[in-house]
């Protein structure tokens, strides 16, 4: 009876270890090695760059964007900087000056990919103001715009909610402009004080958001083509630390909280491994 049990167990487990066997690591930055974030793996947002946000984003800036005791450190300070993106017939820069700086790193024109586990261990900055976001855009976005390339929030939070860490996927049909968005939110009380890793598994038929291996929020493919699934192209990632703006400064900016820092220990990005048909 014993030995009958146990063959069952053993027999239950065994797709759930052979399905975390097939990820793969293809991708990481363990930022183990200080100064400036590897430039072969991250470039730069600069300017005034989406959302109607506070902070201008600086380039090769340690002030703002540095790898030091083993972990990548974007910092937003509270600080008047001339804007060197200025144009006075920019949309966005238009802003000769700010009063707040912070940092952007982007994977764009260097690393892309489509499917996998994207894992990032991070703590999050705290004060009024703050949202900090780690998410993908799809690289034809100059082509098709946003939100028609498709975005995928591994991680938002803002600053005037403590502890309520939220995950949304944006596409032409389903997205907040429309009141259309796809979402979900977990309650983390130290999401400001200790380190967690934020998860995403992107396959063809679907996303699944986590917190500690905690699964919060699925997201399916309807097979409503791109409009509402964009997502069998390639997507780059993106790290930032964005200060006020349409949704982290409703409430407002607590200048008193700055400087504050979004701390990342890690990225990771697995792929399932290919198999011989």
């Amino acid at each position: 009876m014993k030995s009958s049990r146990l063959i069952a167990i053993i027999a239950a487990l065994l797709p759930l270890v052979s399905s975390a066997s097939d990820w793969k690591l293809v991708w990481s930055d363990e930022f183990d090695r200080p100064g400036l974030p590897d430039p072969e793996k991250w470039g730069y947002e600069t300017g005034f760059v989406r959302n109607e946000e506070a902070q201008l984003y600086l380039a090769n800036r340690k002030e703002n964007t540095r790898v030091e005791g083993g972990q990548l450190i974007i910092e937003a300070r509270k600080e008047k900087f001339t804007n060197p993106s200025y144009d006075a017939a920019s949309f966005r820069n238009n802003k000769q000056t700010c009063e707040y700086t912070s940092g952007s790193l982007t994977t764009k024109d260097k690393h892309s990919w489509t499917y996998g586990r994207f894992e990032i261990r991070a703590n999050l900055p705290t004060g009024r103001g703050t949202w900090p976001a780690i998410f993908t855009f799809g690289i034809n976005k100059p082509l098709v715009r946003w939100p028609d390339c498709g975005e995928i929030d591994i991680l938002e939070y803002v600053g005037f909610e403590p502890g309520l860490v939220h995950a949304n996927v944006h596409t032409g049909k389903f997205n907040h402009t429309k009141k259309t968005g796809r979402g979900s939110m977990i309650k983390i009380d130290d999401a400001e004080t200790a380190f967690h890793v934020y998860a995403m598994e992107w396959t063809p038929e679907r996303m699944d958001f986590f917190v500690d291996d905690q699964k919060y929020f699925t997201c399916e493919n309807d097979k409503g083509g791109d409009a509402s699934w964009p997502f069998d192209k390639p997507q780059y990632l993106i790290i930032n630390l964005a200060i006020g703006g349409a949704w982290g400064g409703t409430q407002g900016i607590d200048d008193a909280a700055l400087p504050t820092r979004f701390e990342i220990d890690y990225v990771r990005i697995y792929q399932k491994a290919k198999t011989d048909s």
